[in-house]
Order: C-alpha cells, then structure tokens, then sequence
C-alpha cells in the first residue's frame, strides 16, 4: 500500500507527505530524520491519512493536497477526524 498524510508539528504548521510504510515514515520524522522542513518542527503528529495502489496515486493525491489552503486543509483534517476516511 501507499499513503499520503498530513502531519501536525510542533508550531502548528502542516505537512504534506506519501510513503509506502506509514509507520517507519513517522518515526523519521520524529527522530529529524525524516523531510528537512520536519527536522526543526518535532514533534509531528499524523492528523490525516490515505491509501492508495499504487505511488503514482499516492503522490498525485500529495499534490493536490500541497496547492490546498491552509483552511482547506484543516477541513480535510476535521472531516477526517469526524469520519475517519
């Protein structure tokens, strides 16, 4: 599976990601590890999550997502937090 996530920091800022294990991804970010614009902004919290087949969909999605306001974004996180898709 591949995802595409939004992730929470520190100063309330959001990021925009796909990878193929959820999991691993987090806690690189969480150990500085992970995207440059994360390292200075630990710790980050997943907030919204999407699965796809296959990466190409998966980075499509992360694009879309990148050329939303932040507000769009931030309903994006409340409906999926109210829903869980």
């Amino acid at each position: 599976m591949n995802y595409t996530y939004i992730l929470k920091c520190k100063d309330e800022t959001l990021y925009t990601g796909w990878t193929n294990d959820i999991e691993k991804r987090l806690e690189a970010h969480n150990a500085g590890k992970g995207a440059k614009y994360t390292r200075s902004r630990r710790p980050v919290k997943l907030v919204y999550l999407e699965q796809f087949e296959t990466k190409e969909e998966a980075m499509r999605r992360e694009y879309a997502i990148k050329q939303m306001s932040r507000s769009e974004k931030l309903a994006l996180v409340m409906n999926y937090k109210e829903t869980g898709q």
